[in-house]
């Protein structure tokens, strides 16, 4: 769709996306629509906060000041990437995606495959790759590895 051209003969200009995942072809809305940025980030605490209990439950360590346990972020942070890696490609998202009604799929369309989640993982963990979206609400990580996150 051109928005712009006149009857005299101006240059037409693409039209913006009227909304997100338009150009892409997905739906306005409901089932296979673009997952919105509070579902999102809803999913993301989820997983966080799970991986930081799993963590504090199996790998706690005592404060060396204070003797206080508290969860090793090395742990954490494993269990999170593992997580994301494991569950991405076997039930088509992460946990948090999955109990908030998402999926993740290819742009293309089918299976995600094994190699995407682990790269698109290691980019959601540098954070900026996860923040920086395009007009679609697609983060960097997903347009590297050619994913997208639907509702389902």
């Amino acid at each position: 769709m051109l928005r712009g051209a006149d009857y005299a003969g101006s240059v037409s200009v693409p039209a913006e996306n009227d909304y997100p995942g338009q150009r892409l072809g997905l739906p306005r809305e409901g089932r296979g629509s673009i997952a919105r940025p509070g579902r999102r980030i809803a999913a993301l605490l989820i997983d966080v906060a799970t991986a930081g209990l799993i963590g504090f439950a199996f790998f706690s360590t005592p404060d060396a000041v204070t003797g206080v346990p508290f969860a090793n972020p090395v742990a954490s942070n494993l269990i999170f990437f593992i997580a994301q890696i494991l569950f991405i490609p076997l039930i088509g998202g992460s946990p948090g995606h999955r109990l908030l009604g998402m999926r993740l799929e290819l742009a293309s369309g089918g299976w995600v495959g094994l190699w995407r989640p682990i790269v698109r993982t290691v980019l959601l963990a540098l954070i900026i790759p996860a923040v920086v979206w395009d007009s679609d609400q697609r983060g960097l990580h997903d347009k590297a590895v050619g994913t997208i996150l639907v509702r389902s």
